[in-house]
């Protein structure tokens, strides 16, 4: 059952000094502007009005979520520390003496309302913005960045390694819980183990000679361990097969254990094959494509992004979008799987700005990567009146006067920018690395970090 307000404050509130009722300046702004109705629409669809057991309240939510982005805290150390604090409580609507929500509660509700809640949480926030007119419209920069997954680096031997490994401890979970019981199952971590230790060892000799051994070595033992995964996926098949069988003597809450178990064993078994069949094309000498390759055996969305870094060449993870204004407030981004083309994206974020503001952009500029001619072509029947976006290869002389112009060189410095915003995203709200898994639950990830950022932006342009 939905509720979107708490109770009225407790008469304990009342025999408090005012010094602990005093919330901190910026919370206090947050606060009033939390109070609008329009932020709880989103949620209504994923609640009955009146049917199930109330919900958290949704300002209460909200509140919560402000302060776990705000202060990248976890789940349990933002419940624990909203628990020990006087003014965090009265910001979250949250009695002295109530209960403050558990932190799986607020994981479910985050994961069942999803990317699209979020979206419209930053809709009706800019929405907001806009009838106050704190917006600016004058331009907009874009640029692109990764979101690193929740993934080690991954190699061929560690991914089989681990494969082997999760593939044994879902056929125990399965045994234990009264599923397959006398099916014969080897269990081969041991062996995948030692295999991967003897290849860090191997990596250590030094010299020409040593090293072309070493690789040699690398290959075959990883070969092994591919037909280690082979043989346990093989094995894990006919557990799967008997405790299907196994699920209808088995009831209660085991029953439930054991379906859980069934289902995560054979996803694994499945991503175990596409790491088998990749490793095995890589020992063939055929280098398997980034778009396809599977990096991890818990978020299979995750792909390789090479973006030029020195420090990082590749990254793992998902691609992002974030278009900011002049105040550096976002209002437009998105997250993407794989490694797409920055040009395409660009006049769909400026179509989506234009609707949520009511007018396009006067200027917008972007980074080499965006320019093409038929993406200005678009901008400009958008609405968009100056784009100040360099032309990929070799330009003429009249694009090049263009591009040595005095306003055009204004915005591309201004464009620079861009990396500050993205910079502080990933440093103050939670963008440098996703810690949820998939690319939907990635961009919910990010769209409360959005939103905090832009709570915290738009609330100081409205104090001014």
């Amino acid at each position: 059952m939905l509720r979107t307000r708490n109770d009225q404050p407790s008469l304990w509130e009342s025999v408090l000094p005012e010094v602990c009722l005093r919330l901190p300046a910026e919370l206090e702004r947050v606060d009033g502007w939390l109070d609008d109705e329009r932020f709880f629409a989103p949620f209504r669809a994923h609640f009955d009005a009146q049917l199930g057991r109330p919900s958290v309240p949704l300002e209460t939510y909200l509140r919560l979520m402000f302060l776990k982005v705000r202060n990248r805290l976890g789940f349990e150390t933002l419940c624990r520390e909203v628990s020990d604090s006087i003014s965090w409580r009265r910001f979250c609507r949250i009695d002295i003496d109530g209960r403050v929500p558990h932190p799986t509660t607020l994981m479910k509700i985050t994961t069942r309302c999803g990317e699209n809640t979020v979206l419209a949480l930053n809709d009706a926030l800019l929405a907001k913005a806009v009838e106050a007119r704190l917006v600016k419209m004058g331009k907009v920069r874009a640029d692109t960045t990764v979101v690193s997954a929740n993934v080690e680096y991954p190699t061929d031997s560690g991914l089989l390694a681990r494969a082997v490994t999760k593939i044994g401890k879902l056929v125990r979970r399965i045994k234990s819980a009264g599923g397959a019981t006398r099916t014969v199952f080897r269990d081969r971590s041991r062996s995948a183990g030692s295999r991967v230790r003897s290849i860090g060892a191997k990596l250590k000799l030094r010299g020409a000679a040593a090293r072309d051994e070493a690789q040699a070595t690398v290959l075959r033992i990883t070969g092994e361990l591919a037909d280690l995964a082979e043989r346990s996926g093989h094995d894990a098949q006919a557990v799967l097969n008997t405790a299907r069988r196994s699920l209808r003597r088995v009831a209660g809450r085991a029953k439930g254990r054991l379906r859980r178990a069934i289902d995560e064993l054979a996803t694994t078994v499945e991503r175990s094959a596409r790491i088998i069949a990749q490793t095995r094309r890589r020992l063939d000498g055929n280098k398997p494509e980034s778009a396809t390759r599977l990096v991890s055996l818990h978020d299979p969305d995750a792909r390789p992004i090479a973006k030029g870094r020195i420090n990082r060449p590749v990254e793992f993870g998902f691609k992002a979008q974030v278009v900011d204004n002049e105040d550096g407030v976002v209002v437009d981004d998105n997250v993407e799987e794989g490694n797409p083309a920055d040009a395409p994206q660009l006049v769909p974020a400026i179509t989506r700005i234009a609707a949520r503001v009511g007018k396009p952009p006067r200027a917008v500029t972007a980074d080499r990567g965006y320019g093409e001619a038929r993406v200005e072509e678009e901008l400009r029947d958008l609405g968009v009146k100056t784009v100040a976006i360099p032309r990929k290869g070799q330009p003429g002389a009249a694009r090049r006067a263009t591009e040595h112009s005095r306003g055009f060189r204004n915005l591309i410095k201004w464009r620079t920018g861009s990396e500050g915003r993205i910079s502080h995203l990933k440093h103050r709200y939670g963008w440098a690395h996703s810690a949820v898994a998939g690319r939907e639950r990635t961009a919910t990830w990010c769209g409360h970090g959005v939103f905090a950022h832009n709570l915290v932006k738009i609330t100081a342009l409205d104090a001014r």
